[in-house]
């Protein structure tokens, strides 16, 4: 059985998107990371950033889990920040730790997001799946909701299970 991480990038742990994860959570188990307590720097050449917190974030989730799903609201028609800084420090498996990035392939990646919004652009996975396919790793599709007054409307709700099938068959949603 493969086990599954939703990885929180927001600038607020219990906003939005965390209660548009927490829903999708109370219907299929996952761990959640977040990662805004964590102390994550920019990628830097020069790798002096080796003391922070990703190594130890990113050896955790590569020997934990099958399936690692980025969570993220979308500031300014992209991911957030925090979300970003994280994505470009697999940067460091590719340059400082190659054997423990060779380790992502065949694991499979899925996205979530939230907004104001029903919809997201058609350019936001593209950052994500195209990562996906550079590092080897199978893109299970990308899942967008809100929450409106504190529910789901019927039409997420079939975004979320349609997300899960995918996620549970490894194949793009």
């Amino acid at each position: 059985m493969s086990k599954e991480v939703i990885i929180l990038g927001s600038a607020r742990s219990n906003g939005d998107t965390r209660q548009f994860i927490d829903h999708v959570v109370s219907k299929q188990a996952m761990d959640i990371i977040d990662l805004k307590p964590l102390n994550i720097s920019h990628f830097d050449y020069e790798y002096k950033n080796a003391n922070d917190d990703f190594l130890t974030l990113i050896t955790k989730v590569i020997s934990n889990y099958d399936t690692v799903i980025l969570a993220t609201p979308i500031y300014w028609y992209t991911m957030s920040g925090i979300m970003k800084m994280f994505l470009d420090r697999i940067s460091d498996l590719l340059y400082h730790h190659k054997d423990l990035g060779r380790q992502l392939r065949g694991k499979s990646l899925g996205v979530i997001s939230s907004t104001n919004y029903s919809e997201a652009s058609e350019t936001f996975e593209v950052p994500f799946r195209e990562t996906a396919k550079y590092l080897g790793m199978n893109y299970v599709g990308h899942c967008h909701g809100l929450i409106k007054e504190g529910k789901i409307e019927v039409e997420i709700e079939k975004r979320i299970e349609k997300f899960l099938v995918s996620v549970n068959d490894k194949t793009l949603v």
